[in-house]
């Protein structure tokens, strides 16, 4: 069996009145088996970038055999000079080359991808609600008062989740975000009383929403320098957070793990990280207490199950970043349900979307907040090509 070409699907969902961009492929080979992938970069800059990078990276796989993974990833690491550099945009085409070299594995052997990495170690998957500063629903919506953020929680708990995850700092207090609002706030510094309150309202209106024997997840997207986000995490600890998401960025791991030590919340990160190597010093200096890899751009199965494992032997749990399209969850999902380390999984707002459901053939959604794994061969999902073929696509041979 051989690659023979290339299938790339830049889904703009901007003209629909969504800021998401999918990047979908189908790898196909000479044997008529096909499989799927995504690049991860399904949101603000990169998307354009990561399609493009498809077409770079095809001569190193093409004429390949695709259940050969291994070497696959090998030499798009090692033979592309850049791989070994990494980045975003890198990481993506390759992370998307290899899910799709999954999925043939899968539908070659005719077995689900979990079974070929082992087999689960649980049935279903523990799921929250992603993001609810937009709202719970296919409306996207930028939440401002904290007694509508906590009804968003309502809803998620109302559909049966038992967790539920948010952005106190993302919107200001008109509602606009305030990386990018024309006035924002210094958040690098320390934080200003009327900022510190702000975010405490809102956490404490979702905490009061769904109770204390619901899990509530804060995340913050790296917008803090570390003496603020000590100060914020310092602040939140009586709310009884399960995991303090992308405080600082990870670039500077001594800054992370200075915040996991002067707080008592656990600290996640991680879908800004990419390979076991951008991982290595995390997990070395104990600054993690929850890793986040996306599938769809740390290097995909291969190099995700390796992260994942390596985060084992420090005691750090999983939760997969998913904020894509529909060939992320069920990437995710897949692995997910191997590893004995999984904690929970992501499901974003953004997967209630119906522009984003609509990209391929199941939509698998939760239930009473579980996830069942699909069945089927490879990823147990396909490309909706009556919906993927309307965006910007080419065909890379």
């Amino acid at each position: 069996m051989k690659i023979t070409q290339i299938e790339a699907f830049f889904c703009d969902l901007a003209p629909k009145g969504n800021f998401f961009n999918p990047v979908l492929i189908r790898v196909d080979t000479d044997e008529g088996v096909s499989g799927i992938g995504e690049v991860g970069l399904a949101y603000c800059a990169g998307g354009r970038a990561g399609f493009a990078m498809l077409k770079d990276l095809f001569k190193y796989v093409v004429g390949k055999d695709p259940m050969r993974t291994e070497y696959i990833w090998e030499k798009l690491f090692r033979d592309t000079f850049w791989g070994m550099g990494g980045g975003p945009v890198v990481y993506g085409g390759m992370s998307a080359i290899d899910i799709a070299c999954w999925d043939i594995r899968g539908k070659v052997l005719n077995a689900p991808v979990y079974q070929l990495l082992g087999g689960k170690t649980r049935d279903l998957l523990r799921t929250y609600a992603s993001q609810i500063q937009f709202g719970w629903g296919e409306e996207f919506l930028h939440l401002s008062a904290p007694e509508d953020y906590a009804e968003a929680a309502r809803k998620a708990v109302a559909e049966g989740y038992d967790c539920v995850k948010v952005d106190p700092l993302q919107h200001d207090r008109l509602g606009l975000d305030t990386p990018q609002s024309e006035d924002a706030w210094n958040h690098y510094g320390i934080l200003k009383h009327d900022q510190v309150a702000m975010c405490c309202e809102r956490v404490s209106a979702v905490r009061e929403a769904i109770g204390p024997d619901r899990d509530l997840i804060v995340e913050i997207h790296s917008l803090l320098g570390v003496n603020a986000a000590i100060q914020l995490g310092r602040a939140l600890e009586e709310y009884n957070v399960f995991y303090y998401e992308e405080p600082v960025h990870p670039m500077n791991v001594d800054n992370m793990a200075l915040v996991a030590r002067s707080t008592k919340l656990p600290v996640a990160t991680g879908e800004r990280s990419y390979t076991r190597w951008g991982y290595r010093e995390l997990f070395e200096k104990q600054a993690l207490a929850v890793i986040q890899p996306d599938l769809c751009l740390c290097g995909g199965i291969t190099e995700g199950k390796k992260i994942c494992d390596y985060a084992n032997t420090y005691d750090a749990t999983v939760q997969i970043h998913v904020c894509g399209g529909p060939v992320s969850t069920a990437a995710a999902l897949q692995l997910e349900a191997v590893i004995p380390n999984f904690i929970i999984h992501e499901h974003h707002v953004q997967a209630l979307c119906p522009h984003i459901r609509e990209l391929c053939t199941y939509d698998y959604q939760p239930v009473k907040g579980k996830y069942a794994v699909p069945d089927l061969p490879g990823l147990g999902q396909e490309l909706n090509d009556e919906v993927v073929r309307t965006y910007p696509h080419e065909v890379i041979k």
